[in-house]
């Protein structure tokens, strides 16, 4: 058979075992984090968080049709959307190893006789399959997320330059170079990494193209490569759009022409000037400079998916982020100023004092008929910056978790060395090169390690030594627990010592684009602290290029047995070997913990928030796990669109609040009073405190028409002496009528008596921004026409200071004017529910998400709703126990133990447990307080026996406080089993108990 039809042949081979992967371990539904957003966003065509994906939007889109009308299977088309792209990824990729591995037995055929085509499929095969079944890459094919169909714009256009490479003396070959520059711009349309491949791209075709190749032109074609990644990034993406805002800016403001008039006049100077230059190359004979404009022009028409943002902006549809229908709005969006910027080359130091600001750029925001100017940018000046800055946060955890990390005592200043070492152990080894262990070497489990370099939780092993490391039966045991025994990591290095040593220029080829798509981003991005959650999705196409190297270790493992055995058997066995020591060991290793074909936790997480509010409810939400799968359920299934879900972190953005002041869904509008002109962008952005001494407590609505007054007498002057609003007092209160308040079924007619006569609350913050400005309109306006909710996952200081008036009934906090409980501790005021409303929502209408029995749940099942849902069912628990239904906590106990598994994610979930086995006691369920208490126990003393190995052999990796609470908990089951007439059980915990006090008495002793 020709080499060509095998080649082709077995990378369709790939695509199809790769593909089936995905698809049999796809998630059924939505899944956590930005993929609710995704799916609304390509459902309905919306306009999704900064800098916008558009071409993933409108692919998206095609994917989801394929649901006929069924949109409870949008995701799973849509996620299948991810999975073929993967598949297509691994496909490309071994044309790319196939291409790569001819390169490097050319000229040796000789050596490799009729075992060529062998190894190089041998070599295809094992890198292509091994990349198949990478933790990360794998994670992300079976989601709708932006970074299946980015790691194949990678592979198509690292394939398509190596191509391009086989035939460039052949006539035409440079279309090759015209397809990867419109590659590109699509790219732009679904994620930026694609941008990173441009250097190693350059340097193929300085490589191919020049005959002169010296150290020196090497390093000044790599020198313009970084300029053309620039001009991409910088010129195409960026100032195109701001060059057209500034012509709108003119042509509306001084020519008094419509909005988008001046775009429109600099998009066709534009086109005009990119057409005659081609048509100048052409008459000229300029083949450079017209293959260079060419590239510009097919990176525009790929890029010209970004025309997506601007129309569906102007429709209005419910999801609308930023709303950028002009040109400044829409270079704001591009640039991504809702997540402000980080320092690259130069910047300050946390410890660097403010002592100057000047005014920097203009602010343009649109007006009714012309731009209007918004505010001025500020450039401040600090007293001391340093090159290449890393550790510049000023957030009071950030700078905690500086000084922590390297040791550096408090009130010292850091310094260029403190810098590096940030840089080196933490943005470098902690955030990228643990990642890429994850891939190749192995993982402990997938709990999140930025904090720590030596803890098991979130690190790599290769499983080689952890037989006597006595780790716990919670790892050891654990669906992520994916020892790799650093095989493929070892085959990788093969990989790149044999090309290095035989094709230095491929070698270089991708090393650089492993560095690019690699530590070149963590330089860039330069994340200032712990993030949100572990960024290994971002790196994906260095672990692609480390793949080439797996596959080429198959020539060079033959090239070693050849040696002692015939080519041919030694092609065989090293493919052979590698297949099963790579691909098929990664496999059996990560499929338990990429199987989301049983998982539905995030789709009824989300129902549970939006089951739980009352009709018509508006629901404060604040991060993406709270609200993305909430949009998901609401934009695509139509689950209770009554609910206008409301995130505060949007809400800071004028553009947010308009939009809740309209229509959405079934929703009215929220009862926002304010005119736009009261709080758009430069107005009101900051009302700060100070104390003018009003007496007692000042109703919510007279401090509201205070702050958005515009009459100077109701104003003071800040520093620059400006006329400003300020905030008088942060003693609120709502006056309560009883009638208004039952008549809105926001109570019981039963409930009357609890009713207090004024709701008054401390405001808890210095300010007030533009989010609680909002929050604040709607308190004084509502009058309880519609429910006012928080979800429970919701940060305190997003409560403005209400908690003594929010119960639970569910998953979200409902704001009800009840006398509050002053014998409550703060922390137990969140604790409160309306008692038989969510009796009636957990029992009844909760669901699941197959929590029980599904084969695999992610990091935010297990480790934020798994705790939720404890918590949940335990403050439910107690509060019918505490108002005399001791039978309904029961049924509730027993409810939580059919539909939650044994999880101990974190030794204060075993806590939780505790309370749920001493409720079980008190009621006279021995049978179930047992149950909870020996799972209990056994999490326990797995966790101390661990502690007390560590104890022994290496004290500083012992974990002070598990020992600590661990304890307590087993001290607290002692208590609870005895007080249970569980003497037998009680006796052998106290006996438990003494031993570990035992063992650990050296160090109880010091922290007492």
């Amino acid at each position: 058979m020709q080499y060509k039809k095998i080649n082709n042949i077995l990378g369709w081979v790939c695509f199809v075992i790769s593909s089936a992967t995905y698809i049999l371990t796809l998630e059924p539904s939505v899944s956590f984090w930005d993929c609710g957003e995704f799916i609304s966003c390509a459902f309905r065509l919306q306009i999704s968080h900064q800098p916008g994906y558009p071409m993933f939007a409108m692919l998206g889109k095609v994917f989801s049709l394929l649901s006929m009308g069924d949109n409870t299977k949008v995701p799973y088309f849509t996620n299948m959307g991810s999975a073929i792209a993967s598949g297509a990824t691994v496909m490309f990729l071994f044309w790319t190893i196939t291409a790569m591995a001819k390169k490097l037995i050319a000229g040796r055929e000789k050596d490799f006789g009729n075992a060529q085509t062998i190894l190089i499929m041998g070599a295809g095969l094992v890198g292509a399959l091994a990349f198949t079944y990478t933790d990360t890459f794998w994670f992300s094919a079976v989601e709708t997320i932006v970074f299946a169909l980015s790691s194949l714009c990678i592979a198509v256009v690292f394939w398509a330059i190596l191509k391009w490479e086989a035939h460039a003396d052949e006539p035409h070959a440079d279309k090759w170079i015209v397809f990867i520059a419109y590659i590109i711009g699509l790219s732009i349309g679904i994620h930026l990494l694609n941008l990173l491949t441009i250097p190693a791209i350059a340097l193929v075709y300085y490589f191919r193209r020049y005959k002169n190749i010296t150290t020196k032109n090497t390093l000044i074609a790599f020198f313009i490569s970084i300029g053309i990644l620039g001009l991409v990034q910088y010129g195409i993406r960026g100032y195109t759009v701001k060059f057209a805002a500034y012509f709108d800016l003119f042509f509306v403001n001084t020519l008094g022409m419509g909005f988008g008039s001046g775009a429109f006049v600099f998009l066709l100077i534009l086109i005009s000037a990119i057409v005659f230059g081609i048509i100048y190359s052409i008459r000229k004979n300029k083949p450079v400079l017209n293959l260079a404009l060419l590239c510009v022009a097919f990176i525009y028409f790929g890029y010209g998916s970004f025309a997506y943002i601007p129309i569906r902006a102007t429709a209005n549809p419910d999801l609308n982020n930023s709303h950028p229908d002009n040109a400044f709005t829409m270079y704001g969006y591009l640039n991504r100023i809702q997540y402000g910027e980080n320092p690259l080359l130069k910047g300050p130091y946390f410890d660097a004092q403010i002592i100057d600001q000047k005014e920097g750029s203009t602010i343009y925001r649109k007006g009714k008929d012309k731009y209007e100017i918004a505010d001025k940018r500020p450039d401040y000046v600090y007293d001391h910056t340093t090159l290449l800055p890393r550790m510049y946060s000023t957030d009071p955890q950030d700078v905690q978790f500086y000084r922590q990390w390297l040791q550096i005592p408090a009130g010292q200043a850091p310094n260029m060395l403190d810098n590096l070492r940030w840089m080196g152990s933490w943005q470098i080894y902690q955030m990228y090169v643990r990642y890429f262990f994850w891939n190749f070497i192995g993982r402990y489990n997938d709990a999140d390690g930025q904090t720590s370099t030596s803890g098991i939780d979130g690190n790599w092993t290769s499983g080689i030594f952890d037989g006597g490391k006595h780790l716990p039966d919670s790892v050891i045991h654990g669906t992520t627990y994916t020892p790799l025994y650093a095989i493929p990591f070892i085959l990788g290095l093969i990989g790149v010592i044999y090309q290095y040593n035989r094709k230095k220029r491929d070698a270089l080829i991708i090393g650089l684009l492993w560095f690019f798509t690699g530590i070149a981003v963590v330089l860039y991005v330069n994340q200032p602290s712990v993030q949100p959650r572990e960024r290994d999705y971002s790196y994906v196409g260095s672990f692609y290029a480390f793949a080439i190297w797996i596959g080429l270790a198959v020539i060079a493992i033959a090239d070693l047995l050849s040696k002692k055995i015939n080519i041919r058997t030694s092609a065989f066995i090293a493919t052979g070997v590698c297949l099963l020591i790579a691909p098929v060991l990664m496999a059996s290793k990560e499929w338990k913990a990429h199987d989301r074909s049983t998982k539905w936790t995030a789709h009824d997480m989300a129902y549970n928030y939006l089951i739980s509010c009352p009709p018509n409810a508006i629901l404060f939400t604040y991060g993406d796990n709270d609200t993305y799968s909430l949009w998901y359920d609401q934009e695509v299934e139509g689950i209770r669109p009554d609910v206008r879900i409301v995130n505060l972190s949007l809400f800071t953005g004028d553009w947010y609040i308009r939009q809740m002041q309209k229509p959405m869904n079934q929703s009215a509008p929220l009862p926002i009073t304010m005119p736009f002109d009261k709080y758009k962008e430069g107005v009101r952005d900051v009302i700060y405190y100070n104390d003018a001494k009003l007496p007692g407590y000042v109703s919510v609505k007279d401090v509201f028409d205070f702050i958005t007054s515009d009459d100077p007498n109701a104003k003071g002057q800040n520093q620059a002496g400006e006329s400003v609003n300020y905030l008088p007092t942060k003693n609120f209160k709502i006056d309560i009528d009883p009638e208004e308040v039952i008549k809105n079924g926001v109570i019981t007619p039963d409930q009357k008596d609890r009713l207090a006569k004024s709701m008054e609350w401390k405001y808890t913050s210095n300010y007030v921004t533009k989010e609680n400005l909002a929050i604040l309109d709607i308190l004084a306006h509502n009058h309880w026409k519609r429910p006012i909710c928080f979800t429970t996952t919701i940060g305190n200081s997003n409560l403005i200071g209400l908690q003594p008036y929010l119960y639970k009934e569910g998953f979200t906090y409902h704001l009800i004017p009840f006398k509050p409980d002053s014998t409550l501790s703060a922390e137990d005021q969140l604790s409160k529910t309306n008692t038989m409303v969510m009796y009636n929502n957990i029992m009844n209408k909760f669901k699941f998400g197959n929590f029980k029995h599904a084969r695999y749940l992610d990091h935010e099942s297990t480790n934020m709703f798994y705790p939720v849902l404890l918590t949940t069912f335990l403050d439910l628990a107690r509060s019918l126990e505490r108002e005399g239904h001791p039978d309904l906590a029961l049924k509730v106990l027993h409810k939580c133990d059919d539909e939650l598994p044994e999880l101990n994610p974190y030794i204060d979930v075993a806590g939780r447990k505790m309370f749920m086995a001493q409720i079980a006691y008190r009621l006279n369920d021995a049978t179930l307080g047992n149950k909870i208490v020996n799972r209990i126990d056994k999490y326990i003393t797995d966790q101390l026996d661990y502690n007390a190995y560590l104890l022994q052999n290496n004290s500083s990796d012992m974990n002070m406080r598990d020992v600590q609470i661990g304890l307590q908990i087993l001290n607290g089951i002692t208590e609870f089993t005895k007080q249970g007439h569980q003497q037998a059980l009680s006796d052998k915990l106290a006996a438990q108990l003494k031993t570990y006090e035992y063992k650990f008495s050296s160090i109880l002793g010091s922290s007492n």
